[in-house]
C-alpha cells in the first residue's frame, strides 16, 4: 500500500556514509527530510546534492535532520561525495548521511522505484529511484512526499518553504489556526482557517483581518507578532 500524508515513516536499518543507521532513533524528536537520488555520480543529482550543501545552514537553523539515499553502495557514494564537495568550493563539505540502497530495500519500502522510465535500471535489472523526497515532522509523521522524474532536479527552496509552512502552522495550532496561501513565504500573510468564525476570529487575530470572501480571510504571519507559542 502507497505511503500517506499522516502515516508513521517506516523504520529500517541501513548502511550510510556515517555508518549504520536504525532510521526511528537516528531522527527522534527532529524534523527530518529523507530524499532519494537515482543514481551516484549522475549529473543532476550532483547539482542537487551540491545545493543542499549551499543551503544546509538554512535547514539546520529550523531544525531539520537530511537524509540522502542512492541506488548504490556506500563506498561508491564516498568517492561521489568528493566530486560534490569540488562543484561548489564555498559550500561546507557535505557531511549529512547517505543510504545505500544498491538491493533497493529502502527504495521498496517507500515507494520510490521508477515505474515510468523502464529503461532506467541497473545492471542487475533493478529499477533505479525516482526523486522522492518525504518531510517527516517530529513524531514521525509523513507530513509532505513529492515526487520528481529522474530526468528532473528538485527546487529545495520549495522544499524549505514548505518545512517554515509546516513549522509555523504546527507552533501557533493551539492558539490560532492558520494555513498558508500560494506562493507563500515566510513573514507574508497567512489565512485564517475556515473553521475559526464568529467571535473567536477576533479573539485571536483583533483587528487584523483582511476578509476577500467571507472563505477566504488574510492576517499577519503570527511569528511577526510576537504571539507566544502554546
Amino acid at each position: 500500500m502507497a505511503l500517506r500524508l499522516g502515516d508513521t515513516a517506516p523504520d529500517f536499518t541501513a548502511e550510510t556514509t556515517i555508518g549504520k543507521m536504525k532510521f526511528h532513533e537516528y531522527i527522534q524528536g527532529s524534523w527530518t527530510i529523507l530524499f532519494s537520488h537515482p543514481d551516484d555520480f549522475t549529473p543532476v543529482c550532483t547539482t542537487e546534492l551540491s545545493a543542499v550543501a549551499l543551503s544546509y545552514a538554512d535547514f539546520q537553523s529550523r531544525g531539520v535532520k537530511l537524509i540522502g539515499l542512492s541506488a548504490n553502495n556506500v563506498e561508491s557514494h564516498g568517492k561521489w561525495i568528493q566530486d560534490i564537495n569540488k562543484l561548489a568550493p564555498d559550500a561546507p563539505e557535505l557531511d549529512f548521511p547517505i543510504i545505500g540502497d544498491e538491493d533497493r530495500n529502502v527504495s521498496t519500502l517507500y515507494g520510490m522505484l521508477d515505474n515510468q522510465d523502464k529503461s532506467n535500471v541497473d545492471k542487475k535489472g533493478l529499477p533505479f529511484t525516482v526523486r522522492t523526497v518525504f518531510i517527516i515532522d517530529p513524531e514521525k509523521k509523513i507530513r509532505l512526499t513529492l515526487a520528481y522524474p529522474a530526468s528532473t532536479g528538485r527546487n529545495f527552496p520549495e522544499i524549505l518553504r514548505v518545512i517554515d509552512s509546516l513549522q509555523l502552522g504546527d507552533k501557533y495550532k493551539l492558539i490560532c489556526t492558520i494555513t498558508t496561501p500560494a506562493n507563500w513565504n515566510k513573514g507574508d500573510d497567512v489565512i485564517v482557517h475556515p473553521s475559526v468564525q464568529g467571535e473567536k476570529v477576533k479573539e485571536l487575530f483583533g483587528d487584523d483581518v483582511k476578509t476577500v470572501y467571507p472563505y477566504l480571510r488574510f492576517t499577519a504571519d503570527p511569528s511577526t507578532k510576537g504571539k507566544a507559542s502554546a
